[in-house]
Order: structure tokens, then C-alpha cells, then sequence
């Protein structure tokens, strides 16, 4: 079968898994200071009050800081949470960085988590809402995709429901998807224009560096 990625010496341990590694111990960082981690390391929106005051009465100083583009991608909102975006990243990082060597999988892990953060922030600056985001979900639809692109015809086994099917057609519906709940406001509180906009700026990075391979040649 043709392979238009080459494929890279692998890294020891791989760069995916140490991404991992960090990503849960963050977490239990997080579960041990929750209420100071959320303050200093979520995604809070620009503009954000510098004292926020919650319906129990009690309040929270915090707003936007330029790191929180990056630290928001290490925080989970939950066990669950954790499990199913680290279980995305082993199923599709670790393929996508044997083609692409270690160095260009974590660049584009951290445009795509960096490019979800900046669509959250446009989307939080529309809408006027006030809350944190958290997890690597954005870095991971990235990751979604250039595993579809790089590998459309292999068989991906859904977990819920356990069927199989191609890569392509897995990344166009699930895409598909996440764009409606997203317009029609399902399932509260997810980040659907962020998950989408990890894909996009994935996709941007991916024909950036296809432009440059052909000006190459």
C-alpha cells in the first residue's frame, strides 16, 4: 500500500506516551488542589471578572493568562474525562508519531491544543459565558484527524456502540457530529467549537507543511 507519510524512527519511550504520563499525573495535581488549579491552569475567557462570585455565595479570584493555552490541556473534568481522551491519544498518537517522528508530533499536538483554545476564546467572547474549559479533547480531534488522513481505510472499533468502521468515515461523522451539537447547544458545558477548531488548525499545519514539502521539490 502506497504511504504518503514516511514513516520516522520512533522516540524511546515514545513522545505520545510521555504526553500521557504527564497529562494523568496533572490530574491528580489537580484533585489535590482543585480550586487553586482551575484558577491558575483552566482556559478562563478574556475579559473574565478578576473576582468571580458563584451562586453559593462563595468567590474566586482568577482571569485569562497567556499559559493557560497550553495548561488548560492537562486538566480533566473527571475520571471518565481523563480515561476517554488518554485512551484517544494512545489508540491514535502513538501511530500518527511513528510517521511523523517525535519533533513533529508534538508540534502539531500543541498547535491543535493551542488552536482549540483560541476558537474557545472567540466562541466565549460571542456568547458572553463565563466558565473554565479543561482537557486535551482539542489536541486530540487533531490528533483524529491526521490519524483519518494518514490511514482512511483502517478499521477503528467504536466503543459505544462496538462496531467497527474505516477511519474516514469515522472522522467525517464524528466531525459532522460535533459541529451539530455544537449549533444546537446539545450536551451543555462540552466544548464543541473547541474540539472542532483542534481539527482545524490540525488540518492548516498539515497543508502548511505539505506546501513546503512540494515548494521542495
Amino acid at each position: 500500500m502506497n504511504q504518503p507519510f514516511p514513516f520516522q524512527r520512533q522516540s524511546n519511550p515514545p513522545v505520545s506516551m510521555i504526553l500521557l504520563g504527564v497529562t494523568v499525573v496533572a490530574y491528580f495535581v489537580q484533585v489535590s488542589s482543585m480550586s487553586e488549579v482551575i484558577r491558575l491552569f483552566a482556559l478562563w475567557p478574556l475579559g473574565t471578572p478578576e473576582l468571580i462570585r458563584f451562586a453559593d455565595g462563595s468567590a474566586m479570584s482568577t482571569g485569562f493568562a497567556p499559559w493557560q493555552l497550553i495548561s488548560y490541556g492537562f486538566l480533566h473534568g473527571g475520571i471518565g474525562h481523563l480515561f476517554f481522551n488518554m485512551f484517544a491519544l494512545y489508540m491514535f498518537g502513538l501511530p500518527v508519531e511513528r510517521v511523523w517522528g517525535a519533533r513533529r508530533f508534538l508540534v502539531y499536538y500543541f498547535v491543535c491544543m493551542a488552536g482549540a483554545a483560541v476558537i474557545q476564546l472567540g466562541v466565549a467572547a460571542v456568547t458572553g459565558d463565563i466558565y473554565p474549559t479543561i482537557g486535551a479533547s482539542g489536541a486530540v480531534f487533531g490528533l483524529l484527524l491526521a490519524y483519518g488522513l494518514m490511514f482512511p481505510n483502517s478499521t477503528i472499533m467504536l466503543l459505544i456502540p462496538p462496531i467497527p468502521m474505516k477511519a474516514k468515515y469515522f472522522v467525517i461523522g464524528y466531525g459532522l457530529l460535533t459541529l451539530f451539537m455544537g449549533m444546537t447547544g446539545t450536551m451543555a458545558g462540552v466544548a464543541h467549537f473547541a474540539h472542532l477548531g483542534g481539527m482545524l488548525f490540525g488540518f492548516g499545519l498539515i497543508l502548511y507543511w505539505g506546501s513546503r514539502r512540494s515548494r521542495r521539490r
